[in-house]
């Protein structure tokens, strides 16, 4: 799939879209906040929103122009949308939500549904109506009915936000077995966990417009500026103040540091992920570099990790400094060291 789209949309008096991206053969993911945009996008892909003004094509087909006066009708541009709650029709059984955009005759949508109900695993649930079906079975129901059109592109509005947790990753799996032969999906999430485990893409979005555009697991590694890191999921981001050519000092925590590249002019912060830090068992070496000793502030446990917060203890104000976020698998020691060490190839050099 090649997908084109420059659209610009004005939502609201305070909240204007202005977004633009191509995408080739991948699945692409739309990361951002709750109103961001990412939604309203898909929307006008679809063609459930206009827009005020841009152009949208798919593999070379436009479905969008405003300078040409082109606005193909949702039905007509072969978009196959997920929505978040699935918008089945509540009076309908399965086999009548999954066939209801056929124009066939009875006998010729069941030929039709039934390879599609047995790939979804929905044999014997044709004639049960939505609310007789669990979240994970309602979800498979609403991608077979957007199947079964022929799609040319599959658009994903939060698919996993309606279902229980403990669903949440079993549904994550079977969506990528099923739609793993198609080069043509374009999914919106504000799960940094969704976004990584599904889009070899990634577009990052904010306030209406696009931060930044590139592989997933690279925008993870590099975010490149404070706002895509933060929405990557980074808690420790620190102003700097640069010291060397390699070496800088992070304000908000008391911390000199060394990093593993030449810090350019544009740098104004350094972040580190949560879990990237290192424990110290032994006592450091007089002027080894990167390691923090940890004046603990806070302590909370999840089901699989230990979080500790902690400011600089080394530091001449240690409760002026920001709090610094450590997580942990609890399996993985049960003693806390005194001091971490901090890579300098984990250290993530940020623009404003």
């Amino acid at each position: 799939m090649s997908i084109q789209v420059s659209i610009r949309k004005q939502v609201s008096r305070h909240f204007c879209l202005e977004t633009g991206f191509e995408s080739d053969d991948t699945c692409l993911g739309i990361l951002g906040a709750s109103g961001c945009g990412k939604s309203m996008t898909l929307k006008c892909i679809a063609g459930i929103e206009t827009p005020d003004e841009g152009h949208i094509s798919v593999n070379g087909r436009v479905l969008f122009d405003s300078s040409q006066k082109i606005n193909l009708k949702p039905q007509a541009r072969r978009a196959g949308y997920l929505f978040q709650n699935y918008a089945l029709f509540p009076r309908m059984t399965v086999l009548e939500n999954i066939t209801v955009a056929l124009s066939l005759s009875k006998q010729e949508k069941l030929q039709k549904a039934r390879p599609w109900i047995a790939r979804f695993g929905l044999t014997d649930l044709e004639d049960r109506y939505p609310r007789q079906l669990s979240g994970g079975q309602q979800q498979r129901v609403a991608l077979a009915r957007m199947l079964i059109q022929d799609p040319e592109c599959i658009l994903l509005d939060e698919p996993f936000s309606a279902l229980d947790t403990h669903l949440r990753e079993q549904m994550q799996v079977q969506l990528l077995q099923m739609l793993e032969s198609r080069h043509d999906v374009i999914m919106v999430t504000h799960s940094r966990d969704e976004a990584y485990r599904l889009c070899d893409e990634l577009l990052v979005m904010d306030r209406g417009r696009v931060l930044a555009k590139g592989a997933a697991k690279a925008l993870f590694q590099h975010p490149g500026s404070v706002p895509v890191a933060r929405i990557t999921g980074c808690k420790n981001i620190s102003p700097l103040r640069r010291t060397g050519p390699q070496e800088l000092y992070a304000l908000d925590w008391g911390l000199s540091l060394q990093v593993s590249v030449p810090i350019e002019d544009a740098v104004t912060h350094v972040g580190i992920r949560a879990h990237d830090f290192q424990p110290l068992w032994e006592a450091p070496e007089p002027g080894t570099h990167n390691q923090v000793r940890m004046a603990i502030t806070r302590r909370a446990e999840e089901p699989f990790e230990q979080v500790l917060l902690f400011t600089n203890g080394d530091a001449s104000n240690p409760a002026e400094q920001r709090e610094i976020w450590w997580k942990y698998s609890k399996y993985q020691f049960q003693e806390i060291p005194e001091r971490l060490f901090i890579p300098p190839e984990a250290l993530l050099l940020l623009r404003s």
